[in-house]
């Protein structure tokens, strides 16, 4: 959604943009005819075949075109990393002498090193991969992640500016009341990494009245897998799991008191934004990139990566917080409608591409 909000306003911004993508949807391919430019929204794109069924999503004819148009182009805005798209375009344009911006999406922590094909990705990062990103400027979205990235190689240049995100319509809710039952909400993608385990691990520990929606899906195996850990806490008759959610997920977001994401490694964080953009208050990681943006703006809570933070906080929250929670109600969607407002995010990254060309 970013990438193409990103796409979106710079086309809108006078700035000639293409997008080069595989036909990847998963393990399925896209609908469409591999190798002709679409208009998509009003952007340029061209969706080439792959070879590979997996997440290295191999394609030689995406490769080609790019050997031949690169440097039509002033720069290559490369999204996200370990796989052979982004390693082989990478080292297309270098080659040919044109700038690489280099957005990792999270794909650059120690916390993705160690987590899946952790052997695959150090021997790519020591064979071709450490040379080509120090070639490359970098495109963080917070300082966590900058700083993530620059704790395993040092780039030319590390650029931050954050995510496009879209907001929800400006609208008027109902006043919330002061309420008896705490109503947490886990929104996002149930994989490890989001530490949906954290959370629920401490909620034999909250003495609170509460309850629980989870919203997202996963691989069947681990959702079943912290389903059962929710029999096992005797947790379970608090939690109500109802799957992915989008086209009602701001009212979702605005039905509850406090959106919870614990994760154990997260770039930036999309649905905490949404959350305060419906005035919803955030407990959040010290790990998830939008940490200190929240600290700053005073708009929700920060605990540690363990269930006793997790659960000391939604404590001190219900018990001695609820005047500071209406007052993140009141002021936060102000916050973040002019923070990420599309108009002053492309000029913040029309600036950062201007800066990078002439460097």
């Amino acid at each position: 959604m970013s990438v193409s909000m990103l796409s979106e306003n710079l086309v809108r911004a006078g700035i000639y943009t293409e997008v080069y993508a595989t036909t990847a949807n998963g393990k399925e391919e896209l609908p469409v005819v591999p190798g002709a430019s679409v208009s998509v929204d009003g952007v340029t794109v061209t969706y080439f075949k792959r070879l590979t069924g997996d997440h290295s999503h191999f394609s030689p004819a995406l490769f080609s075109r790019l050997k031949k148009e690169a440097k039509n182009f002033d720069l290559v805005h490369i999204h996200a990393w370990w796989n052979l798209v982004s390693v082989f375009s990478c080292l297309i344009a270098l080659r040919q002498k044109v700038p690489v911006l280099l957005s990792p999406r999270g794909t650059l922590s120690r916390y993705s090193f160690q987590n899946k094909s952790i052997g695959t990705k150090w021997l790519l990062h020591q064979m071709i991969g450490k040379s080509l990103l120090r070639k490359c400027f970098i495109h963080a979205t917070t300082r966590h992640e900058s700083e993530a990235v620059a704790s395993l190689f040092k780039p030319k240049k590390n650029y931050i500016v954050p995510n496009f995100v879209k907001l929800p319509a400006k609208k008027s809710y109902p006043d919330r009341k002061p309420t008896s039952i705490l109503k947490l909400l886990f929104f996002s993608r149930i994989e490890e990494k989001k530490g949906l385990d954290i959370l629920l691990e401490a909620l034999p520990a909250v003495t609170v009245p509460f309850e629980l929606t989870v919203a997202g899906d996963g691989d069947t195996n681990y959702v079943a897998s912290l389903k059962a850990l929710a029999v096992e806490l005797k947790i379970d008759d608090k939690i109500n799991w109802i799957g992915f959610q989008s086209e009602n997920k701001f009212d979702l977001l605005q039905a509850h008191d406090l959106f919870v994401l614990p994760s154990y490694d997260e770039n930036f964080g999309n649905t905490v934004i949404e959350s305060l953009g419906v005035g919803t208050p955030v407990l959040i990681s010290e790990e998830v990139g939008l940490a200190d943006y929240v600290k700053e703006n005073q708009m929700g809570w920060i605990c540690h990566t363990n269930p006793q933070s997790v659960a000391w906080e939604i404590n001190n929250i219900f018990i001695n917080q609820q005047a500071e929670m209406e007052a993140i109600r009141k002021k936060a969607p102000e916050i973040i409608f002019r923070d990420f407002d599309d108009d002053n995010l492309v000029r913040k990254y029309i600036e950062m591409y201007q800066q990078l060309v002439v460097i």
